[in-house]
Formats: structure tokens, C-alpha cells, sequence
């Protein structure tokens, strides 16, 4: 059973842009004991999670309180529990910048991220189903 005030982020280590930025989170975070874990959606079980391997490869995903966030939602909870981020996740959820980021995120960013997660799937695998 986890701890319901830690904040849980599932996260793609495969892809090294998403793996710099939480590597980058997770060293903050350990440096200041927040209550943070950090979760390999490739080494879980995504069971806990409520979501599939396809679908947990296509943005990030945090779980707060038996809640699961997704995109930036998911960014805005976990900028919100460390405190050198808490500026960054106040502005972003300002109405209009806040709908400025979803797009931004779920139809630029998140979906380029995805598709060379399947790109590199297929290379390493090329029977490998998305």
C-alpha cells in the first residue's frame, strides 16, 4: 500500500527527453526529502495506475490521493509539491495559459514525444504493436 500524501509519477525511461526531465525532478526532489516517487512505466505494473502500456507512453501521469492526472494536469501537481517549481505550476494554471499548455502539450509535444517512443519500440522490436 503507498503513502496517500506521497505524489507518484509515471513517466516514460525510454524516451530521453522525458528521462532528463524527471531525472531532473527526482534529484530535487531527493536533495529536499519531498514525498515523491518515481515510477518506470516500462518496470510497473500499470494495474495500480488504471491505465494501458499505450496509453501511459502518451503523456505523464501522477497520482495523488488515489487521483491519476494526466498531461498538465499530471505537470501542475507535481511542480505544485516541490517548492522551487511552485511559481511555475502557479502561473501555468492561470486561466488561458493554462488552456495554451494543454494544446500546446497534448497535441505538439506529447504526441512527437509518442511517436518516436514508437520509433524506438520498432527499431528495437519490429514486431512490437504500439
Amino acid at each position: 500500500m503507498t503513502d496517500p500524501s506521497e505524489t507518484h509519477v509515471l513517466y516514460n525511461a525510454r524516451c530521453p527527453v522525458c528521462r532528463a526531465e524527471i531525472d531532473h525532478y527526482r534529484a530535487h526532489s531527493e536533495a529536499r526529502s519531498h514525498p515523491v516517487v518515481f515510477h518506470d512505466l516500462n518496470t510497473r505494473d500499470l494495474a495500480e495506475w488504471g491505465i494501458d502500456p499505450d496509453m501511459a507512453a502518451r503523456q505523464l501521469h501522477v497520482r495523488q490521493g488515489g487521483r491519476v492526472l494526466s498531461g498538465v494536469e499530471a505537470f501542475l501537481a507535481l511542480w505544485r509539491v516541490l517548492p522551487r517549481y511552485r511559481w511555475l505550476a502557479r502561473i501555468v494554471a492561470l486561466p488561458g495559459l493554462r488552456q495554451a499548455a494543454h494544446l500546446v502539450y497534448e497535441r505538439v509535444l506529447a504526441p512527437r514525444l509518442y511517436a518516436r517512443h514508437v520509433a524506438r519500440m520498432h527499431r528495437s522490436c519490429p514486431d512490437h504493436v504500439a
